[in-house]
């Protein structure tokens, strides 16, 4: 997507583990939104970041913390690059990186925001950043994971083809 410039900046970590076959840590994003939904709805953790004030690899671990309430387990970080998604004002850029680690989706502590709901009722409730995470191998990640990420499974399967 050249020429277009991101209007928002966000990083994230896909941790990834061979159990014994591939597979990507993925949370199911909060919110009423995104309740009924499954296919599309589910993301790597990330948030979002001021680059000009904060390092990308660092604000992918910060935001990997507050989403999932656990520190990025210790492992190597491969960097999987930056993908743009979106339209408009709205358009975002994501920087990723892959860890080799595990966690127990059963430790999760997500994250809380805030936002007005029902719409224009007034009254302000708390939801869940990630309402549930899961281990998925990468077929069945590539049909959860919102469209935007998709080249990062693509990425981390390359690399590991590749190492």
């Amino acid at each position: 997507m050249t020429g277009a410039t991101a209007s928002k900046y966000s990083a994230g970590v896909l941790l990834f583990r061979h159990a014994p076959r591939l597979q990507v840590l993925l949370g199911h994003m909060g919110g009423p939104y995104w309740a009924r939904k499954d296919a599309g709805a589910w993301s790597v953790p990330k948030g979002e970041y001021a680059p000009d004030s904060e390092d990308a690899r660092a604000a992918a671990a910060r935001e990997f913390t507050e989403e999932l309430g656990l520190p990025v387990p210790d492992g190597d970080w491969i960097a999987l690059g930056k993908s743009q998604y979106g339209s408009g004002r709205s358009r975002k850029q994501l920087t990723v990186w892959a860890v080799t680690g595990d966690l127990d989706p059963e430790q999760v502590v997500p994250g809380t925001f805030e936002m007005q709901w029902p719409p224009r009722s007034g009254r302000m409730q708390a939801f869940p950043e990630i309402d549930r995470v899961e281990w998925l191998e990468p077929e069945l990640a590539r049909e959860k994971i919102v469209a935007g990420q998709r080249p990062f499974l693509d990425r981390l399967t390359e690399v590991l083809a590749d190492g």
